[in-house]
């Protein structure tokens, strides 16, 4: 799948076949913060501790996103939300 396809997918009600993160952040690009949690508190992978990283920092919660950045092995992020978001689905696919 590309970040073009990924992004089509948006259309649809349900995410694509993927990855756990890559469906965390399906979710999170269709602004369902809790649905994209419950997502990568199920999982233990790097991948997704570095999109939990993500989720926190777009709730604002700083100090619990660079724990998950930590977690991930990431440097934390600090520009736009949806820019970040575009540059992890880019890494993981």
């Amino acid at each position: 799948m590309t970040p073009a396809a990924f992004k089509q997918s948006l259309l649809h009600r349900k995410p694509p076949e993927c990855a756990p993160a890559l469906q965390a952040l399906w979710w999170a690009a269709k602004d369902d913060w809790n649905a994209a949690h419950a997502i990568v508190m199920a999982h233990d992978d790097g991948d997704c501790a570095w999109v939990h990283a993500h989720l926190h920092r777009v709730e604002g919660d700083l100090d619990n996103a660079r724990y998950w950045y930590r977690q991930a092995g990431k440097r934390p992020a600090t520009g736009a939300h949806d820019a970040e978001r575009e540059a992890i689905i880019a890494a993981l696919l």
